[in-house]
C-alpha cells in the first residue's frame, strides 16, 4: 500500500495494449463477491476498462507493485538452495531494497537464502534526474531532453545495421565490465551516445566470452595451454569445433579457435584421457585435479566435463 495515497498497487493491462499504470492510481475494485472482483482502470491509449479477476481463472494477468513483487519473487528463489539467484536491478532501487530486506527479514528468511543483487547504473537527463519510461508513456516524447537520441527508445533507428548495434552494446559492456567503478556511478543520455558511437572502427569477431584466471590466461596467451576444461553447462554446449573462443583476465584479452571438443563424466574421467599438459604444463595431474575441483563444486561437476582443445588465432606472445 502507498503511504502517501493509501491505494494498494495492484495492476491490471489493459486489454488492447498491455500497458497498466505503474502507481495504480486510477485502478479501483468496482466490485467483490464469491465470484471473484471486478476493477475499474484507465489506459492512456485506450481509455477506461474493466477487469474481472476470478481465483479459479488464469485470465487476466494480474501485477503487483514492485516493492511486494520483488518481496514475492525473492522469497520464492531464495527456496531453491541449490542454485545462486542473482537479481539484476536499477541503482535506483538501491535504497527500496532495504524495504525488501526487512520484509525478508520478518519472514525468518535465513542468512543463507537472502538473495544476492547486482545493482546497474542509472541513465539520467542533463539534469540529473532519471530517465523515466513511466514519464515517457505519461507525457510522451515531447518531455525528453535533446540529448536523447532516437535510437535509445527505437533500435531500429540506429544509424548502421543491427549487427553494428549489436557489436556497439556488446563491446559497451565489455567496456562497462573491465572496471567494477564504472557500476558505481550514472551516465547521462549524452555521454551514453558518445560512448555508443567511441567504439573503435575495426570490426568486432565474434565469438564466445569466457573469464578465465590470470595463471591461466598467460599460459593460453603464450601458446603453452592448449585444451580448456570447463563444466558441460548450457553455454559450452553451444561450442563446437572451429568456433571461436574469446578468453578475458583483467582488461586483457585473447582470441582462440576451438580445435577438438570431447566430453566426459567428470574431471577424473577426463584425466584419464586427456594429458595434463595441455591442461596447465605447470603441475602434475593430482595438483590440477584439486586446483579443478577447487574452482567446481561437486554438484557442477555432475554437469559433466568438457575438453575443450584451443590454438591462438594471432601468434603466441613471449613468455
Amino acid at each position: 500500500m502507498a503511504p502517501s495515497h493509501g491505494v494498494v498497487h495492484i495492476r491490471i493491462p489493459c486489454p488492447e495494449c498491455g500497458w497498466a499504470e505503474k502507481r495504480a492510481d486510477r485502478t479501483k475494485l468496482a466490485h467483490l463477491d464469491e465470484d471473484g472482483a471486478t476493477f475499474d482502470a484507465v489506459c492512456f491509449d485506450h481509455g477506461p476498462y474493466k477487469a474481472h479477476i476470478d481465483p479459479e481463472d488464469d485470465q487476466p494477468y494480474l501485477d503487483l507493485a514492485t516493492l511486494y513483487r520483488n518481496l514475492v519473487k525473492e522469497r520464492a528463489l531464495g527456496r531453491d538452495a541449490s542454485t545462486l539467484h542473482v537479481m539484476m536491478k536499477g541503482g535506483d532501487w538501491t535504497f527500496g531494497c532495504q524495504l525488501v530486506d526487512g520484509a525478508l527479514g520478518a519472514l525468518d528468511t535465513p542468512p543463507g537464502r537472502m538473495p544476492s543483487r547486482i545493482f546497474t547504473p542509472q541513465v539520467l537527463a542533463p539534469t540529473g534526474a532519471k530517465l523515466s519510461k513511466s514519464l515517457l508513456r505519461e507525457q510522451g516524447r515531447n518531455v525528453l531532453p535533446a540529448d536523447v537520441e532516437p535510437w535509445m527508445l527505437d533500435t531500429t533507428a540506429w544509424p548502421g545495421s543491427v549487427d553494428d548495434y549489436v557489436d556497439a552494446l556488446v563491446w559497451l559492456v565489455g567496456e562497462l565490465l573491465a572496471d567494477p567503478k564504472h557500476f558505481f556511478r550514472s551516465f547521462t543520455v549524452k555521454e551514453l551516445g558518445r560512448l555508443m558511437t567511441a567504439r573503435p572502427a575495426e570490426p568486432v569477431v565474434r565469438a564466445h566470452e569466457m573469464g578465465i584466471y590470470k595463471r591461466y590466461f598467460d599460459l593460453i596467451a603464450t601458446g603453452r595451454k592448449t585444451t580448456e576444461i570447463r563444466v558441460n553447462d548450457s553455454s559450452r554446449r553451444k561450442i563446437k569445433e572451429g568456433s571461436l573462443i574469446r578468453f578475458r583476465c583483467q582488461g586483457d584479452q585473447v582470441l582462440t579457435r576451438v580445435t577438438r571438443i570431447a566430453r566426459y563424466a567428470n574431471f577424473g574421467d577426463m584425466f584419464a584421457h586427456e594429458t595434463v599438459a595441455s591442461v596447465n604444463p605447470l603441475a602434475t595431474k593430482q595438483e590440477q585435479l584439486a586446483n579443478i575441483r577447487q574452482i567446481y563444486p561437486p554438484e557442477r561437476e555432475a554437469l559433466g566435463v568438457v575438453a575443450i582443445g584451443i590454438e591462438l588465432v594471432d601468434p603466441p606472445r613471449p613468455t
